[in-house]
This record gives C-alpha cells, structure tokens and sequence, in this order.
C-alpha cells in the first residue's frame, strides 16, 4: 500500500508543479515558464529528491549552463551535426567540471539550437522556471514530510 502512496504523492507532485508554471506563465497560446527538459527535471524533483542530481544547485545551474551553451552556439556556429554534438558534449563537459549535473539539462542544447532561441531564453523560462521548479518541490515536500510526521506521531499516541 505504502509504494502507491508514493507513486501518487510523485505523480502529484509533478502535475502540479507544471500546471502552476503552465498556469503562472501563460500568456494567449505560449507558456513563458516551461520547457519540456521540466519534465524530466521533475521525476528527479519529485522521485528521488535526495538524489544529487535533484538538488537545488544542479536543478538551477545545471539548466542555466547547459542553456547558455546552446544559446552561445545559436549565435555563433552554423546548425548541423557537428555543432549539436559538440554544444551537447561541451554542456555535459560543463555540468561536470562545475558539479552540477542535471541529466535533464542535457537535452537544452538540442532543445535550443533546434527551435533557434535566443538571449531571453535563458531568463524565460530557464532560470525562472528553474528556480520555480526547485522551490515548488522544496514546498510540496516540506508539506508532505509535515502530514506524515504528523501521522506517525498519531499513531504512537493511540
């Protein structure tokens, strides 16, 4: 019973934390504050929010390094196989030398480079959304560990 207890809580985690940066960030058909990397991000968030791959400082910068790598490239080399492996090898190398891995923050190059974004990407929604994400999965966790120390100290009562 316990695991789908978690399985739900992840799942809900998740949903939410996408809706209120779907929510948050809409404006008419565009969605400032999201990028489909979030997703990913999210089951680190939410399923294994020890792990230090989901750790606040990985979540943030990882994205924010990664992201600048592919605006960078955007910029300054011509789109073709060579340049999306190298920007994605140069955004692990990255991550790695500042301890920041964030496997989901690989795709951002790619992502980026594909769709030609720019400068202001890297503020909407990397960064934002990024801080966002971290601090709704600090929040829903604090909430959850407080209903269940909760429940475990009404059971030692009865």
């Amino acid at each position: 019973m316990l695991n789908w207890i978690v399985y739900f809580s992840a799942g809900l985690g998740s949903m939410l934390a996408i809706t209120a940066l779907a929510l948050v960030g809409q404006h008419e058909q565009e969605y400032w504050l999201l990028m489909a990397a979030f997703g990913a991000s999210c089951v680190l968030i939410f399923v294994l929010p020890e792990s230090p791959l989901a750790q606040a400082r990985n979540v943030i910068a990882g994205h924010c390094i990664t992201a600048l790598v592919g605006v960078a490239f955007v910029e300054l080399a011509p789109l073709n196989a060579f340049s999306l492996g190298t920007a994605t090898g140069l955004a692990v190398m990255l991550m790695m030398y500042t301890k920041t891995v964030h496997p989901p923050a690989g795709a951002n190059p790619l992502f980026i480079m594909l769709t030609g974004q720019g400068w202001t990407f890297l503020l909407f929604p990397v960064l934002t959304g990024a801080i966002c994400l971290v601090l709704f999965g600090r929040g829903y966790h604090l909430i959850c560990a407080h209903g269940l120390y909760k429940n475990k100290k009404a059971e030692r009562s009865d």
